[in-house]
C-alpha cells in the first residue's frame, strides 16, 4: 500500500523529533513549500485554471523518497516517482488543494488535478499539476491565495518569476502580496496541542500569498 501525504509528514515530523529534539517538531509549520504558479485564460478571457509547481524542503523530499526503487541510483525519474506523485495529488482533496479562489467575490471550484507528475532535482522534489476550474468563467477581478489553514506547511512563492499570467488579456493586471511577516516563531509559541486541539484551524490564513487578477 503506498503511503498518503499524511502518512509521509507524520513520519517527517517522527524523524524532525528524532534529529533535532522534541522541541523542533511541537513547532509549526513541518513542511516548507517554495511555489511557483500560472494563471491560465482561454481565448475569450474565460479563467479555466491553475498551475503549480511545489518545491518541498530538502528533508520532506528525502523522506518521501525512501522506498522507492530506481534504475539509477540518486536519479528518479518521471515514470519511477509517478506513484507517489498520484498519491500526492489524491491527498491534497482533502485540503482543497490550499488554493483558494474568487472570482468578482464569488467563490469558485476546483475538480481534482490533472497533468501531474514530480521532479527530482538538486536534491528536492517538486510537485507540478494543473487545477482546472470546476465551471471556467469571467470575471472583472479574480482573487487567488495559496496556504495552508492549519500552518502545518509554510507555503513561499520564489523570488523570481513566482506568478504568470498564461493566455491573458494585455491589459489585465496582476498584484502578487506575500505575507506580511513570519509565523513560525508566533506558531512555536502556541505549541502543538492548540493546533491539534482545533483552537487555530486558520491561523495559517494569516500567512496567506495573496494573487489579484483586474481585467477591465
Amino acid at each position: 500500500m503506498r503511503p498518503s501525504l499524511n502518512r509521509l509528514i507524520a513520519g517527517l515530523v517522527l524523524a524532525v523529533s528524532v534529529v533535532l529534539g522534541m522541541a523542533a517538531a511541537e513547532a509549526h509549520p513541518h513542511v516548507w513549500i517554495v511555489a511557483k504558479s500560472e494563471l491560465i485564460y482561454a481565448p475569450d478571457g474565460t479563467i479555466t485554471g491553475v498551475r503549480h509547481a511545489w518545491t518541498f524542503d530538502d528533508m520532506f523530499s528525502t523522506y518521501a523518497l525512501q522506498g522507492i526503487e530506481t534504475k539509477v541510483k540518486g536519479a528518479y525519474s518521471r515514470e519511477e516517482l509517478a506513484p507517489l506523485a498520484q498519491t500526492n495529488v489524491e491527498s491534497l482533496k482533502e485540503y482543497a488543494y490550499f488554493t483558494f479562489a474568487k472570482g468578482d467575490g464569488k467563490k469558485q471550484k476546483f475538480t481534482e488535478p490533472v497533468d501531474y507528475f514530480l521532479e527530482y532535482k538538486d536534491s528536492s522534489l517538486t510537485l507540478h499539476f494543473t487545477l482546472p476550474v470546476k465551471t471556467p468563467f469571467k470575471a472583472r477581478q479574480l482573487s487567488l491565495e495559496v496556504f495552508d489553514p492549519t500552518y502545518f506547511i509554510d507555503f513561499q512563492f520564489a523570488e523570481k518569476e513566482p506568478v504568470k499570467l498564461v493566455g491573458a488579456a494585455a491589459d489585465c493586471k496582476m498584484q502578487f502580496e506575500r505575507p506580511n511577516s513570519d509565523g513560525t516563531a508566533a506558531a512555536q509559541k502556541l505549541g502543538e496541542q492548540n493546533f491539534l486541539d482545533g483552537g487555530n484551524g486558520n491561523f495559517g490564513m494569516m500567512f496567506a500569498n495573496k494573487i489579484t487578477v483586474d481585467c477591465p
